[in-house]
């Protein structure tokens, strides 16, 4: 028999309202109640938690907890709320957020593909003009960080006529996409690259991982989008590239700060597109069907999801 399940968080009323009952509708036979309702012994009961930001100081108040599962993809702030080695994180791995991930990075790919910032700045100056349209297959688009998310984004961009490359950190094979890794596969990456996708996890190991070094070696007029987290690219680098015509473009959904602060000066970038974290928004009833599957397998068998590397940081 299950135990009650807290789900700790610190999200809006109405957040934490939509998501327990997509979670009850997706595992009826789970009891899952919010943390403030449940007894001392309940707490004492607990060995798996729902997560979502949660205050690492409600954790602490669950004394037997084995295992927390997150309700995002992304773990590094869980990673360092949560420093206690013997508990273990598991993050939402949902095939919906992989499609919807390939879907934003073909879209945005697409408006620099087809010159949108550039028609955008000229409507803003009342300038009629045309320009040569280059195939999709004379476009190499390459994709940093090959887990599901990039996998599935590398492949969809295939699909759609792009000539495409990836690179991961250690060595990595996806069907149809000529995979790079390592320090001197990341530079080839950037001098072939008109487009670079960013989409690797935020680790000690990619924290500024662009910087001035890999700005060096970009294909001249290179452009680049940012889905995954806003400190693997050093800001400074970024934009000395844009700024002398080395980088063309960048499309940011992520941030340092969010929301983005209404004084920054990103907003007024002529080079910058920016975007309100909106790339691959969690989807509730898949999401909320990926964590019952988990916690239902977890109370039959004792099972529990393949756990977050701490060293690895995913």
């Amino acid at each position: 028999m299950s135990s009650t399940i807290p789900f700790i968080h610190q999200l809006t009323a109405a957040q934490e309202a939509a998501w327990l009952d997509a979670l009850r509708k997706a595992a009826p036979t789970l009891r899952i109640c919010r943390l403030a309702d449940l007894t001392q012994p309940q707490r004492d009961a607990a060995r798996v938690a729902i997560v979502a930001n949660p205050d690492p100081a409600d954790l602490a108040d669950l004394p037997n907890l084995c295992w927390v599962q997150s309700l995002w993809a992304g773990v590094e702030r869980l990673l360092q709320a949560v420093p206690q080695k013997n508990l273990a994180i598991v993050r939402l791995i949902d095939p919906q957020l992989g499609d919807t991930m390939a879907e934003a990075v073909l879209a945005w790919t697409l408006y620099l593909h087809r010159d949108m910032p550039r028609f955008a700045s000229q409507q803003r100056r009342a300038i009629w003009a045309q320009h040569a349209l280059p195939l999709a297959s004379d476009r190499t688009i390459g994709v940093l960080g090959l887990g599901h998310l990039g996998a599935k984004a590398a492949q969809r961009l295939t699909a759609n006529g792009f000539n495409v490359l990836g690179w991961n950190r250690s060595a990595k094979q996806v069907t149809q996409i000529e995979t790079l890794s390592g320090p001197d596969g990341l530079n080839s990456i950037a001098a072939r690259s008109d487009i670079i996708v960013v989409l690797l996890p935020s680790t000690p190991q990619t924290r500024g991982l662009l910087g001035k070094d890999i700005m060096a070696h970009i294909k001249p007029g290179a452009a680049f989008i940012n889905f995954a987290r806003a400190d693997i690219i050093d800001n400074a680098a970024l934009l000395a590239a844009l700024n002398d015509g080395r980088a063309s473009h960048a499309v940011l959904d992520v941030h340092h700060t969010e929301p983005l602060p209404q004084n920054d000066a990103a907003w007024d970038h002529p080079n910058l597109t920016i975007l309100p974290h909106i790339a691959a928004p969690t989807h509730m009833p898949s999401a909320a069907r990926v964590v019952a599957a988990n916690l239902t397998g977890f109370f039959a068998n004792g099972t529990i999801p393949m756990a977050v590397s701490r060293d690895t940081g995913y």
